[in-house]
């Protein structure tokens, strides 16, 4: 089952996420990973502010434990997270989920 996972940085925290990117980034590549899609919220300059995963994972309960062990979550970037189940209706960029 596929999830959609949002989280919204905590206000003035552009240098934890920097200083934790590469964890987060090697979290959501790495071999057992399910992370089918991800990416930065942006603010009007550009600047990252958020993020927004697509996740396959076998429950609820367990989508939830894969967010709250990012490592942006555990440097207590985020100021909010939500966990929801997610189906793809439409894939106009032709990759297969």
């Amino acid at each position: 089952m596929l999830f959609a996972i949002t989280s919204l940085d905590k206000p003035d925290s552009q240098a934890l996420r920097m200083a934790t990117r590469e964890k987060h980034l090697a979290y959501g590549g790495g071999e057992s990973s399910r992370l089918r899609l991800g990416g930065p919220f942006l603010d009007a300059n550009g600047n990252m502010v958020g993020s927004f995963i697509i996740l396959e994972a076998e429950s609820l309960e367990a989508a939830k434990l894969w967010a709250a062990n990012d490592p942006y979550a555990l440097a207590g970037l985020f100021a909010s997270t939500d966990v929801r189940p997610w189906r793809m209706t439409i894939n106009k960029c032709g990759a297969t989920l």
